[in-house]
């Protein structure tokens, strides 16, 4: 007879995510933001045979099932490690295109710095609300953003923050976001309900933070000077071909994504644009990166190529100016695919086993008011985003979780799906081995504890959404006929 596997207790949950914790804690004092290379991944690796002994030789789970659940957990981001690889050679493309240069440049001639973390989350937030997608905007309009204010003389981590911040603003609000889809289906509520009821809490979150990028910007001592924005300028345009068209690249990828099509196919046709705009407006430009002698031909093909899948650098007199035009195409992506993939090992045994459950309902045990039900969400989603590595997780499995619980509370479904939203969303962003955290530090190249503490929007959106619940703000209930339905 096959034996049936124990209900874990929280005793067994705790123990590896306890080790995790700790392990996590320890190669951060010895590595600081350099644990993408390799010291994270193993940490999860190792945390992932402790789950594995426990699930083995404690709850009598064999292996083969818990290899299915890795398996199964590592399908589930497999959408994500495709994107992360089209990311990489469409920001190899668009800077050897020099579509990313354009950005900067024209950029510089209109931001200032009194108020540039203002203009970034702004622009940041209004690009994703028309694409759907925080990733594709931190990709393309963030990367620019960043250089830009690089060369105004701002810290990389506060950049960072202002363009997260305002790119999951957008994401949030999006009716073409996936996560704006998903959490209102898990909930039982319509997208449009779910949108108009999570703009409650969404837009003085995202105004409290515009305030503070414009405060700090009033009041930032910047290292940029004039002068120094106009020799960047300057060596942009005498080394890259300026010109208004490239911005028919970009904005063609956001006419698609516009339009529904779906982000693989987008990026892809956007990264392969970009190599054939670099073959028209910049041939000088390839045949440096390239370093050798042929036919334009030969030159261009290699040219494209190697901006697709390896690190370019565009060397100018200009030592800031080098830092801007940097990339690693695809292959700069692996380490945080390795990342990715050693989480989703981590939280495949965990769900499989059923410790992640177990300790989501030691939560729900504990809730008796709307208050205390709204912050257990967001813990809960905290958690799993913490934990799982995957937004789409942390909606999911808390989706299901509560919907039964908000119900019988009397509470309408379109607050559960906000509070998955304002939760599960915008903090995935600040966990470093989160598919999300992962993600925009490696395509930003700035640590995610770096610009963690600038992410206005993503802190103060859980925050307000706990708020609203205790002080029964915003709240929507069943009336008695609801209820009888």
């Amino acid at each position: 007879m096959t034996k049936i596997p124990k209900v874990p207790t929280v005793l067994d949950a705790l123990i590896p995510l306890v080790f995790l914790i700790g392990l996590l804690i320890v190669t951060i004092q010895f590595f600081g933001t350099d644990g993408l290379s390799g010291a994270n991944q193993i940490v999860l690796v190792l945390s992932a045979t402790v789950a594995g002994l426990v699930a083995v030789f404690r709850l009598g789970y064999s292996w083969e099932s818990l290899q299915d659940g890795i398996v199964r957990s590592i399908g589930s981001a497999m959408s994500s490690i495709l994107i992360l690889f089209l990311i990489g050679a469409l920001a190899g493309t668009w800077l050897l295109s020099g579509i990313v240069p354009a950005m900067i440049y024209y950029g510089l001639q209109v931001l200032s710095p009194t108020f540039f973390l203002f203009a970034a989350c702004v622009i940041s937030g209004i690009v994703s609300v028309a694409t759907g997608s925080s990733w594709t905007t931190v990709a393309t309009v963030g990367v620019a953003l960043l250089g830009i204010g690089k060369a105004l003389g701002f810290e990389e981590g506060i950049i960072a923050g202002a363009i997260i911040s305002g790119a999951y603003f957008g994401d949030k609000m999006s009716p073409l976001s996936d996560t704006t889809n998903l959490a209102p289906a898990m909930a039982g509520t319509d997208l449009f309900t779910h949108i108009r009821h999570m703009a409650k809490t969404t837009i003085p979150s995202i105004l409290i933070a515009l305030i503070l990028f414009f405060v700090i910007g009033l009041n930032y001592e910047s290292e940029g000077k004039v002068e120094d924005v106009l020799v960047i300028s300057q060596v942009i345009t005498s080394t890259f071909h300026i010109s208004p068209w490239l911005f028919v690249v970009p904005i063609l990828v956001v006419i698609m994504i516009i339009k529904r099509v779906p982000a693989l196919p987008a990026l892809l046709a956007g990264a392969l644009l970009g190599g054939v705009f670099a073959l028209i407006f910049q041939p000088e430009i390839i045949a440096e990166v390239v370093g050798e002698k042929g036919s334009s031909a030969y030159l261009g093909f290699k040219g494209v190529m190697m901006a697709l899948f390896g690190r370019i650098s565009v060397v100018t007199e200009n030592a800031l100016v080098n830092e801007l035009l940097i990339t690693r195409g695809m292959g700069g992506m692996l380490n945080t695919i390795w990342l990715i993939v050693c989480a989703m090992v981590f939280g495949g045994i965990m769900e499989e086993s059923g410790m992640l459950k177990v300790l989501a309902e030691a939560i729900i045990r504990k809730v008796h008011r709307v208050g205390s039900l709204i912050a257990s969400t967001v813990a809960t989603c905290v958690f799993f985003n913490i934990t799982t590595s995957d937004q789409y997780l942390a909606i999911l499995v808390p989706g299901r979780m509560f919907a039964d619980v908000y119900r019988k509370r009397g509470l309408k479904p379109e607050n559960l799906s906000r509070t998955l939203e304002d939760s599960a969303t915008v903090t995935s962003v600040l966990v470093p081995w989160n598919t999300c955290g992962a993600t925009q530090a490696s395509v930003l190249g700035v640590a995610t504890f770096a610009y963690a503490p600038y992410c206005f929007f993503n802190i103060i959106s859980p925050i307000m959404t706990i708020l609203y619940g205790y002080l029964n703000i915003g709240i929507t209930y069943y009336d008695r006929e609801e209820e009888l339905v």
